[in-house]
């Protein structure tokens, strides 16, 4: 019997799965999360008056970084040159969380649901660690796929009622 995991052999050895006879196709990928933290912090970020500048401009570089070098941070994970990466952050006012959406694209023989989960991750621990002089208590939540499309799996939603 197979197993329905694609990174183990036969014999049950990890290996990187062959993608050569893949078709190349458009892949894109859309993840997200969020950071909550206090109010005062909340602020800082809103207001631009962070002490070490603007949180989410350098959240956002960092995010986009990520996605570039994830092949070397998850075993197994194929390099891919991506053609675009997007990085928005809505802020909640009354939850006193920021969002993070990120979305990649490549032409390729394998998708990139790692490289946006990996980007969102460290777009968001990239604003704990600018603000963590002010609130260690920041809590970071909800990382998942939204959507992916591309491949021979076709298109991919995150169904309404998850």
């Amino acid at each position: 019997m197979s197993s329905p995991l694609t990174h183990f052999d036969q014999s049950g050895q990890a290996h990187m799965v062959d993608v050569g006879a893949k078709s190349i196709t458009q892949r894109k990928a859309t993840a997200s999360g969020f950071i909550s933290m206090q109010a005062q912090t909340f602020r800082l970020i809103e207001q631009g008056s962070h002490k070490k500048g603007d949180v989410l401009g350098i959240a956002r570089i960092a995010g986009i970084m990520a996605t570039k070098r994830t092949a070397d941070l998850i075993p197994l994970c194929h390099p891919l040159a991506l053609t675009h990466v997007s990085v928005n952050f809505t802020l909640d006012h009354v939850e006193h969380r920021i969002q993070c959406e990120l979305t990649t694209q490549t032409n390729g023989q394998t998708g990139v649901e790692m490289e946006a989960l990996t980007g969102v991750q460290v777009a968001l621990l990239t604003i704990y660690d600018m603000c963590k002089a002010v609130d260690r208590g920041m809590l970071i939540g909800d990382v998942r796929l939204l959507h992916k499309s591309g491949g021979k799996s076709g298109e991919w939603n995150l169904p309404t009622d998850a």
